[in-house]
């Protein structure tokens, strides 16, 4: 493993801090550790563990159950209190393809990341995306602090985030004005169709999602003889075209108004597409889908204008606010 990928997987963000703490530590440069190393390792050894740690309280139970219920059949699965998928990951012209499993380790304030060898060259990347998609950068206590009274029941609720842009908006094209497991659904032939056979130790994996350039390919009539309607056929393709062509960026860091605005100019694609995109893809903690119908329920409040306003106490958290608004309503007794 380059010593590069090491140093950025471990969490340092120059090569020359870890060189300089390694030998401060171990009185040997990474180059001198490896000609020392005893211990072999195994020749069919097919996985590598990981560590990532998070702040507390993290409301691992909450979150595996959001993810659960909106997997991607093919792609993704929760199975034992683990979070499975495949994996594909482009860099320098080059693809990486393979599984992981994300398990909370109880007491410990850490989730343990399990990849299969092939996504070891790319784990620094992987790992950052693990990170987005159970939103380990979250202060819960900041978070929770700012909700007050709608944050109370639940601490350390977290955002769910995604591990692909482009799957995400995929994602929430498809669930447009039908029902979680009917826009699951959907997803699942949209995989099987467009998305590469992959063989995973999990039976439940078999394919990867796919990737921009297949659905840019595709045409509206192929798309819509998997049950999906011919308008949002036409807004997947035009979302495909624009991320292919490097247009359009859905990763977190992205300036937020000018992603929105790209996205709202995509035919199909309205406000509350555009704000659970926000929510999501780019992990923005202000995203907030105010013409939603569960926003509307959980607040008893129709107008718009009076949403947003009723809204602005939980600025800079009205994501992890409209989290809590769901859940309250999932969750009624």
């Amino acid at each position: 493993m380059p010593v590069t990928s090491v140093a950025l997987a471990s969490g340092f963000r120059s090569l020359r801090r870890f060189n300089a703490l390694l030998k401060e530590r171990y009185r040997m440069t990474p180059t001198e550790l490896r000609k020392n190393q005893k211990k072999q390792i195994p020749e069919n050894f097919s996985e590598f563990s990981f560590r990532l740690s998070y702040r507390p309280p993290f409301d691992w139970e909450r979150l595996l159950g959001f993810l659960s219920l909106r997997a991607i059949p093919h792609v993704e699965d929760v199975q034992d209190g683990s979070y499975f998928r495949t994996v594909h990951v482009e860099r320098k012209d080059l693809k990486f393809a393979g599984y992981i499993e994300v398990r909370n380790e109880r007491g410990k304030n850490m989730l343990s990341v399990r990849l299969s060898d092939a996504l070891l060259p790319v784990c620094a990347v992987v790992l950052e995306r693990v990170k987005r998609l159970f939103d380990l950068h979250a202060d819960p206590a900041a978070i929770d602090k700012a909700l007050g009274p709608l944050a109370a029941k639940r601490p350390g609720l977290r955002l769910p985030g995604s591990f692909d842009g482009f799957e995400m908006a995929v994602r929430a094209i498809l669930g447009q004005q039908i029902s979680v497991a009917g826009a699951r659904t959907l997803a699942g032939r949209l995989t099987l169709r467009y998305g590469a056979p992959f063989n995973a130790p999990v039976s439940s994996l078999t394919h990867l999602f796919p990737s921009p350039q297949c659905i840019a390919a595709a045409t509206v009539g192929e798309i819509a003889k998997l049950g999906i309607t011919g308008q949002r056929a036409k807004t997947l393709i035009a979302l495909a075209k624009a991320v292919a062509r490097g247009e359009l960026l859905l990763e977190p860091g992205r300036r937020i108004e000018e992603t929105l605005g790209q996205l709202r100019k995509i035919p199909g694609i309205g406000e509350w597409t555009a704000q659970y995109i926000a929510m999501r893809a780019l992990s923005w903690p202000d995203a907030f889908p105010h013409t939603d119908l569960g926003i509307r329920k959980a607040l008893a409040e129709n107008n718009p204008t009076k949403i947003l306003a009723l809204a602005e106490k939980w600025r800079p958290w009205r994501a992890y606010a409209t989290l809590h608004l769901w859940t309250n309503l999932n969750e009624k007794p």
